[in-house]
């Protein structure tokens, strides 16, 4: 039997990265919601944790490692891939500090993307998608 589809909140500013980050992963059989912010993202969260956080590291006013950090404090632990244009060690270092499972620089592959959920959520393409047959 297959387990549901892993659901995944994308965190980016820019809605044209959104959309197609969307679109890939339901494609891929993930269950996937967008935000353009940290604080649209965190009304949400009330309500349901999403298995795994796709985060920008640059936003305006709540940046993706202060997001990280607020979930932290809060208690909320989410399996966090963050995603960045700029690939700078001291960016780097901050998010994996604050519980990034992975660092990716844009532009970024599909395959690189869902690798990098699966790892962080701990669940193997064939676990969501495979049935086996009894």
């Amino acid at each position: 039997m297959s387990q549901a589809a892993i659901r995944v909140a994308i965190v980016d500013d820019d809605p044209a990265v959104r959309k197609a980050l969307a679109r890939l992963l339901i494609a891929h059989s993930f269950d996937a919601s967008t935000y353009e912010s940290a604080s649209d993202f965190l009304k949400s969260v009330v309500i349901s944790a999403p298995e795994c956080l796709l985060l920008d590291v640059h936003m305006p006013n709540i940046g993706g490692t202060e997001l990280q950090r607020y979930l932290r404090r809060a208690g909320i632990t989410v399996p966090t891939v963050v995603m960045t244009a700029h690939d700078d060690p001291g960016i780097r270092d901050r998010c994996y500090t604050a519980g990034a499972a992975a660092f990716l620089v844009k532009p970024l592959s599909g395959e690189t993307l869902i690798g990098a959920i699966y790892a962080a959520t701990g669940r193997s393409p064939c676990s969501t998608a495979c049935a086996i047959d009894e």
